[in-house]
């Protein structure tokens, strides 16, 4: 998980944005970040770029539990970033949180 640089958050906009179901990516103080929004309405954020081919992984097929790379499948697990297949490498997690209606991230 990425250290905290901002004690309050960075909002980044409301959170009716997205469609339970959607990811989408935001610019936040220099960095990539994709929010998705779970079909239980909770909010996850990670990287928003795949560390393998820099798939866009806002696009990708998300669950509870991970991202999927819309580009060559590789899962990314929303606990910690990791990805199951060797080599790959990991994408840093963001803690995300919906502040009376606005998304606010921490990068």
């Amino acid at each position: 998980m990425t250290a905290l640089s901002h004690g309050t958050g960075i909002p980044v906009g409301p959170v009716d944005d997205l469609v339970p179901g959607e990811g989408r990516a935001y610019a936040v103080d220099g960095h990539q970040i994709a929010v998705f929004r779970m079909t239980d309405g909770t909010l996850r954020a990670t990287d928003a770029v795949c560390p393998h081919r820099g798939g866009p992984l806002a696009d990708g097929q998300f669950d509870l539990a991970q991202i999927v790379c819309p580009l060559h499948q590789y899962a990314f697990r929303f606990s910690d970033g990791g990805c199951a297949s060797d080599g790959i490498g990991s994408v840093a997690v963001h803690r995300v949180e919906d502040r009376d209606g606005e998304i606010v991230l921490w990068v």
